[in-house]
């Protein structure tokens, strides 16, 4: 990992060394350009392959869900075995590890308790001479949920797309999640899909399966809302269709960043860093001290773990891309820098972690303290996961109830009521050229 200090560089540089890549940066691997070349006989960037994805399952629907999913996915299946069937959850659910099932449950329990708390209250009230005003808070009425799959099963985030969704009184809550090579969907996340209270899975991923969400198929219906995260093909494709449906948010690669002062545990934030470095080569792991020789046992330690990983590989490219260590003058210096980063994951290990807390403006959640531990957060304590990355949390927020609700205002006036304000409101309308206006609230006034 590269350790630099920033006490000798300016502003820009420092800023130089905290900028996240965009969507339009991402370059492709050989492999995915091959597979690219081999599915559309030609160069594609990942943009032209989802635009192209996008309008085939607009037009064709189911059809074009299932040629992708062969040609993609390597999974051959008919339109009739593209919603999981009951017998298929019960055999699945069956073969879980009852440990699994119960932390699944423990998890489902702990992510709805807190999740009720942020619920909003539609509320009306009074003004002068009768009139009411208020606000209805309601839920959606469909969404989709997307979760990664394929290779990889990750129930935690099944969990944190749907438990938001039920407490927020959501009736029908779909998903979609890439089937392995055998068709077959995997078991810990069909349990989760149950217990958290999802009402239909689909074997589906990739841009396709955001497509279908979007438009709607015969066999997958059309949703409100999309939210999960996925690799670059499912963020453009969630890009693509969004204002056909609305989107929680553009999900990057994973992200931690530290701020440690000379209190920390050398051996619990290179931990840290590679909870995060192991996600993706992509991931981003980031420590910012005013401490030296914490600096240079963490990038010794990290090593040192690394060698145990069996994610060693993906954890290593990482490291190397996108790892570094930052020293500045000062913890204060080192939260600036923080906000700069606005990260995914910000944890603080430091002697006093509640009085840095002020100064955090820009992160997705924040961990204080030695026992707070990122994947804490990943799993069981309750917030949500689903966080914004690549500098966004400067401007959205956590994954929460109300992604699944909306709002719609009520106003009722009684005839006093309008009468009271029809002149201004006359007045403002012929302002603007609105003559129509106007002479809606003149014909009242009869």
């Amino acid at each position: 990992m590269r350790i630099i200090d920033t006490r000798s560089l300016s502003k820009s540089e420092v800023k130089a060394l905290l900028k996240k890549p965009s969507f339009d940066d991402v370059v492709l691997g050989a492999g995915a350009r091959e597979s690219i070349k081999k599915v559309f006989g030609r160069e594609l960037s990942a943009a032209e392959v989802v635009e192209q994805i996008v309008t085939d399952v607009r037009s064709q629907g189911d059809e074009a869900v299932l040629r992708y999913t062969e040609l993609i996915d390597g999974v051959s299946l008919t339109s009739d075995k593209l919603l999981v069937s009951e017998q298929e959850f019960e055999a699945a659910i069956a073969t879980v590890d009852q440990a699994v099932l119960e932390a699944i449950r423990k998890a489902v329990a702990n992510v709805k308790q807190f999740h009720a708390e942020q619920l909003p209250k539609s509320w009306l009230t009074y003004r002068e001479h009768g009139a009411m005003l208020g606000q209805n808070c309601l839920p959606l009425d469909r969404v989709g949920l997307y979760v990664p799959g394929g290779t990889a099963a990750y129930p935690s985030s099944v969990i944190m797309n749907a438990v938001p969704a039920t407490v927020a009184g959501v009736k029908d809550i779909v998903m979609a999640v890439p089937p392995a090579k055998d068709g077959s969907v995997n078991p810990n996340v069909l349990a989760a899909a149950r217990e958290a209270g999802v009402t239909k899975v689909y074997k589906a991923g990739g841009a396709q399966a955001i497509a279908a969400l979007a438009f709607g198929t015969v066999m997958v219906p059309k949703v409100d809302k999309i939210t999960g995260p996925g690799n670059i093909f499912v963020t453009l494709a969630k890009k693509a269709v969004y204002g056909h449906c609305d989107i929680d948010m553009l999900a990057g690669p994973s992200e931690i960043l530290i701020v440690a002062d000379n209190t920390a545990d050398p051996v619990y934030v290179a931990a840290d860093m590679l909870s995060q470095a192991e996600h993706d080569v992509l991931a981003s792991s980031i420590l910012i001290t005013d401490d030296e020789e914490l600096a240079a046992k963490v990038a010794v330690e990290a090593e040192s773990q690394l060698e145990r990983l069996p994610r060693k590989k993906i954890a290593a490219a990482a490291l190397e891309r996108n790892a570094l260590i930052l020293i500045t003058k000062n913890l204060t210096e080192a939260v600036e820098l923080a906000n700069l980063s606005a990260p995914e994951h910000l944890e603080i290990l430091t002697a006093e972690p509640f009085s840095l807390l002020p100064l955090v403006r820009h992160a997705g959640a924040v961990f204080l303290g030695p026992y707070s531990p990122e994947p804490l957060g990943d799993y069981m304590a309750g917030p949500n996961h689903v966080l914004p990355t690549g500098g966004t949390a400067r401007f959205y927020s956590v994954l929460n109830v109300e992604t699944f609700m909306k709002r719609t205002s009520i106003i009722a006036y009684t005839k006093e009521a309008l009468a009271e304000v029809s002149n201004d409101i006359i007045c403002l309308a012929e302002a603007e050229g609105l003559e129509a206006h106007a002479n809606a609230i003149r014909t009242r006034r009869k």
